[in-house]
């Protein structure tokens, strides 16, 4: 497209017809312009700026600077006040007065009355003594001044003698004159600036006073103040946070006491990375309504709630407050002695086990000495490590033998292979079934320990069941219909672990579980009541607190439900008299050691050290060399049947190398599936001799139908 040129210079020769062309002139609209934006009105933009530097930061802080400081002076000024006349009146004797008799301590209440009186005596004595008092200031003004005037004449008189010169008579006195007129002197040019600096010192005296008293509102104080970092727990804060709890009958009993009220605290003592205190709450006020404010008492007290720990001590109508230092819970405890001193050894009888630390610092030892324990919590928080824990210790003991059934299987008790004569690992229902297998023949060597003549004595034999809660929720049954899991009295796994709690501490033969999300059915009540010693890590509801650790524990301040899940790892709270429990309380909480895997495996090499060596049984192995049909059917001889630890004997006894770690368990799968199992005669477990006899022959023809084949 050809576009025309219009030139800006004159062409001085005009165009011809022939080249004369038509010039389009076209119009272009103008371009729209935006509409002007309105000025904004100066008031507007000036009440933006008056609020943006208003509520700047900086200008906050300095408002908060001034007030503060200022009310450092007006508090100054009160508590002065209020000091000075504490000190001319009886109103702090008053003010105990009031307290102790709303305390209900009527003999203190007494004895303060009695203080006053005797304060408002003396202070009749020295106001009758200010009616004499102007007679006998002029009588020894005169007095010391005359006997002054006197004293300077002599002692003039003596210096007149000695220097033979007259005027010196005068000469004490002429001094002792114009001391006193430089002294007026001194007055006269010091007065001045003093009644100019003297209020500005007053004021700045004040000033301290009320900022050692921290005398002013609290959104005025310093950040670390007002949010409680590092703030110490004094009784003033203690009492304070007791007020704004919410208890009617407290508030009041509080405010009648004034400042007083600290007469309800017993000393603040340091325990551990906290401070202990006990207090005596007012007639009226129950210690249970103490106990449901944990929550607020801790805010009050400028904590977490899991830094706050309440309990009851011996002393009736008494809380005992145990108050962690800002972030102090959240700091991991040291090593477990186990991992850090290699000589470290176990004595099963008399020792006690590191477990960790309780809330004061001090180390925790649990004595394990004829106790079934029950160790319980949500899952992922610490249970198999703490159990792990103590079974780590009882290792470092030769005499004791572990028959273990971890049935989670992820490998968390795999040191143990080469220390247990058991060890189940694996979730699936064989291993339930292995496992309850395992926990009758623990009843069967308690049996056979009872029947032994008086007197005898036994090693600890320890049967350990991790996550129990899969053996009580085991859905199959036996041959006789007996289902393995729940709680009735067919039950196999329940039915023998009521048995070892039952009677397997006379002869240590002990039962420990640990399970997870406590319920009525995968922990039935009479197994978690029958452990000695129960301990619980984090839970979710009140209810199964009461299930871990009992309704006595939980009323008496027990809160496995109110630790933190996944933070408080490994904290538990502990029921048992096997560890030092403060008089009057019924649990006590504890930071566990943890033990990490690799380190379980150190100390479990230390431990086989201690041992000639232990055949663990995972799985029966027969051998090629040896028949164990034909060899148990050998030792039953003539007789019709024979008790199972009779078997075990003479199979021992024929045999060994073959047969000198068998258990009931290992008898029992050998015998399964022959038709020849043990079974109770008399109420206890035999071996038929007709039934084994059987059992060979149906083997023998199926081993000729299969070469026939």
């Amino acid at each position: 497209m050809s576009e025309n040129v219009v030139h800006l210079h004159k062409n001085p020769d005009p165009p011809t017809a022939d080249t004369a062309t038509v010039t389009t002139l076209t119009v272009v609209p103008p371009m729209p312009t935006t509409p002007p934006v309105p000025a904004v009105p100066l008031w507007v933009r000036s009440g933006r700026a008056i609020k943006t530097a208003v509520t700047h930061e900086r200008t906050k802080e300095a408002g908060r600077l001034a007030v503060r400081h200022s009310m450092y002076v007006v508090g100054g000024t009160r508590v002065m006040a209020r000091r000075t006349w504490d000190g001319r009146t009886g109103a702090r004797y008053e003010r105990m007065l009031r307290a102790a008799e709303a305390a209900g301590n009527y003999e203190v209440a007494e004895e303060w009355e009695e203080r006053l009186q005797r304060f408002r005596d003396a202070r009749h004595r020295r106001r009758m003594d200010l009616l004499h008092s102007p007679v006998d200031a002029a009588k020894g003004v005169a007095v010391g001044t005359g006997m002054g005037i006197g004293t300077l004449v002599a002692l003039g008189i003596v210096m007149a003698i000695n220097n033979g010169d007259v005027a010196d008579v005068v000469t004490p006195l002429a001094a002792t004159i114009d001391f006193i007129a430089l002294l007026i002197r001194i007055v006269q040019v010091v007065w001045g600036p003093a009644l100019t600096v003297g209020p500005f010192l007053a004021l700045l005296a004040l000033w301290a006073v009320g900022r050692k008293q921290q005398a002013a509102p609290n959104w005025a104080l310093p950040d670390n103040v007002r949010n409680g970092e590092g703030e110490p727990i004094t009784p003033s804060i203690v009492v304070k946070a007791l007020r704004d709890l919410g208890v009617p009958a407290l508030k009041n009993a509080i405010k009648e006491m004034g400042d007083a009220g600290a007469a309800m605290l017993g000393p603040i003592r340091i325990a551990g990375c906290g401070v202990e205190v006990d207090v005596t709450l007012p007639s009226g006020v129950s210690t249970v309504e103490v106990q449901n404010k944990r929550r607020k008492l801790a805010e009050n007290l400028t904590r977490h709630e899991h830094e706050v720990f309440i309990t009851l001590p011996e002393a009736a109508r008494t809380v005992r407050l145990w108050i962690a230092d800002s972030g102090a819970l959240d700091e991991p405890i040291g090593p477990s002695p186990l991992v850090t001193d290699e000589s470290l050894t176990a004595d099963y009888a008399k020792g006690r086990a590191p477990w960790g630390q309780d809330l004061r610092g001090d180390a925790a030892l649990l004595s394990l000495f004829q106790r079934m324990l029950l160790i319980t919590g949500l899952s992922n928080q610490g249970k198999t490590a703490a159990l792990r824990a103590l079974v780590l210790w009882l290792a470092l003991c030769r005499s004791v033998e572990f028959r273990i059934a971890d049935l989670k299987g992820a490998g968390d008790w795999a040191m143990f292979d080469g220390l247990a004569t058991v060890l189940i690992q694996g979730p699936t229902d064989e291993h339930v079934i292995e496992a309850t297998e395992m926990v009758e023949s623990g009843v069967e060597e308690m049996n056979r320990r009872l029947q032994a003549p008086p007197g005898t004595v036994f090693p600890l034999l320890l049967l350990v069941v991790d996550e129990a809660q899969v053996a009580f929720m085991c859905p199959l049954m036996d041959e006789d219909k007996r289902p393995y899991g729940g709680s009735k009295a067919t039950s196999r796994y329940f039915m023998a672990c009521r048995k070892v709690h039952n009677q397997g501490r006379a002869v240590n033969v002990l039962l420990w579980q640990g399970t997870q999300d406590p319920t009525d059915q995968n922990l039935p009540k009479l197994v978690r009541e029958g452990a000695h010693t129960r301990a619980s890590l984090a839970l979710g509801t009140e209810s199964q607190a009461r299930m871990a650790l009992g309704d006595k524990a939980v009323d008496g301040g027990a809160a496995p439900h109110l630790l933190r899940q996944g933070l408080d790892k490994g904290t538990l709270v502990i029921a048992s008299d096997g560890i030092d429990i403060p008089a009057g309380q019924s649990s006590i909480t504890v930071r566990t050691h943890y033990i990490s895997t690799d380190d379980a495996k150190v100390i479990a090499e230390r431990a086989k050290l201690l041992r000639d060596g232990v055949a663990t049984v995972h799985s029966i192995d027969t051998g090629e060399q040896r028949d164990p049909l034909a060899d148990i059917f050998s030792v039953l001889g003539d007789a019709s049947r024979v008790r199972t630890q009779d078997v075990l004997k003479r199979l021992a006894a024929l045999n060994e190398d073959a047969y000198g770690k068998w258990s009931f368990l290992d008898l029992k799968r050998v015998l399964d599936g022959t038709g020849a199992e043990p079974y109770k005669s008399d109420g206890v477990m035999v071996v038929g001799r007709e039934r084994l006899a059987r059992a060979r022959v149906e083997r023998l023809d199926d081993g000729s139908a299969s070469a026939n084949e």
